[in-house]
């Protein structure tokens, strides 16, 4: 069992975890960083490395990958220690006004603060019926690699915003893209579903999969139209199921913050129900809420520097600009 020891420890190392680091080392306090992927990048890293991501301020269109990258080596300037493929199990709150955090593989954290930036915490992609078998057989659930879709003939499952993500992304690599929703509208955002309209991706409504069939591999797809019952077979060897996922705060339930759903429940200063734990990025709730990683990053500056006042009265939770001096 390994001890460590640190003003803040970061509950998740995505985007909102990776820059309160950064801002952690601006404040000048240490941070140790938790999380249960062995990779840091939290949901973009896990789900969609290769799409395009639109809402960052500064960029008008970058990668997950290259975000994440670029979250990292600005995090990296104050060498915050990073506790990869460690789920945080445990909370204890110290006598001294301090906490405990206890990691699925015995590692052990005594910091003054706890900053939780698990994002939606522990998912599960939500499975097409009856494909288990095809897994890893033609079937998945989101694209580490965009590349492995070339000349590929892509059918994609879904009518949300990963669906159709997924379609656009496919549509310069495959040979060819087809989606199938269950529905005549889609619930993705507006701009997507405009470019959808305009490119070649082949697009059937009111169609849900059947079967799939193939000897090793995935060489067709039965689909039926949900309102004739009429059967058709699209010739395809990759299945993107993309029917999203179920999210789980996991431990985070036991630890006696507030919440609600899979939300902690914050206040304008991204404080919790507990004195000293403080909230940034996805997990977080509150009245007018906007789940962007852009709102997350804010969260996290607002979190730390909270954390800052908290730890120290007399500071200021106001830091100053970074381009002072």
């Amino acid at each position: 069992m390994a001890e460590r020891t640190a003003d803040l420890v970061i509950i998740g190392a995505g985007p909102a975890g990776l820059y309160a680091s950064y801002y952690a080392g601006f404040r000048g306090l240490s941070c140790v960083v938790i999380d249960s992927l062995a990779e840091p990048g939290g949901q973009i890293t896990a789900l969609y490395p290769e799409k395009l991501i639109y809402d960052v301020a500064g960029f008008p269109a970058v990668t997950g990958r290259d975000l994440v990258d670029a979250c990292v080596a600005q995090a990296g300037q104050y060498d915050p220690v990073m506790l990869l493929g460690n789920r945080a199990e445990q909370l204890e709150a110290l006598a001294d006004g301090g906490f405990t955090v206890t990691t699925d593989r015995g590692e052990v954290v005594h910091a003054r603060a706890v900053i939780v930036t698990g994002g939606i915490g522990t998912f599960t992609p939500r499975p097409l019926p009856g494909s288990t078998d095809w897994e890893g057989r033609g079937l998945v659930h989101f694209v580490r690699e965009l590349d492995t879709l070339r000349d590929r003939h892509v059918l994609v499952v879904g009518g949300g915003d990963s669906a159709l993500d997924w379609a656009l992304a496919a549509e310069g690599i495959a040979a060819s893209v087809t989606l199938i929703h269950r529905r005549e509208g889609f619930r993705a955002h507006e701009d997507s579903v405009r470019r959808l309209g305009g490119s070649r991706v082949r697009v059937l409504v009111h169609r849900e999969v059947v079967r799939i069939e193939g000897a090793e591999h995935i060489e067709r797809v039965i689909v039926t139209d949900n309102r004739t019952d009429e059967h058709e077979t699209l010739e395809v060897d990759t299945v993107i199921a993309a029917l999203g996922f179920t999210a789980d705060l996991g431990p985070l339930r036991s630890w006696g913050l507030e919440h609600d759903g899979r939300c902690l429940v914050v206040d304008s200063r991204c404080a919790t129900s507990v004195p000293g734990v403080f909230a940034a990025g996805d997990v977080t709730t509150y009245p007018g809420k906007v789940p962007l990683i852009s709102v997350g990053f804010g969260e996290a500056a607002t979190a730390v520097n909270n954390a800052a006042a908290y730890l120290d009265p007399t500071a200021r939770v106001a830091p100053g600009h970074s381009s002072a001096g």
